[in-house]
């Protein structure tokens, strides 16, 4: 078995984790937070709300409503390309600067 190592910018730990669960107490925004981060390439990633919920530990509604507060956060978009298909999410790292 492999050990994954993630790094995770700084920001993520000292403000957004604060932000996320004490000023908006929204814990499971930022367990959804991680979680999509884990998975992501290139900041995309395909997953279900089911999976959201299996891999965090939440009910899928909260992981609906976790999603949706990263929404109207400005740190997560979502997108589907059909009825049936798999919500690609893009985290949105507005702490970064672009690249030149």
């Amino acid at each position: 078995m492999v050990d994954k190592q993630y790094a995770l910018d700084a920001y993520v730990l000292d403000t957004l984790m604060r932000d996320l669960v004490g000023h908006d107490r929204r814990t499971s925004a930022f367990l959804v937070y991680l979680s999509l981060f884990a998975s992501a390439e290139s900041g995309l990633t395909r997953v279900s709300h089911a999976q959201l919920a299996e891999r965090t530990g939440l009910s899928k509604r909260s992981a609906q409503d976790a999603v949706l507060h990263l929404i109207d956060r400005g740190l997560l978009r979502a997108e589907k390309t059909g009825a049936t298909d798999v919500t690609r999410y893009k985290l949105i790292t507005p702490w970064r600067k672009p690249a030149h």
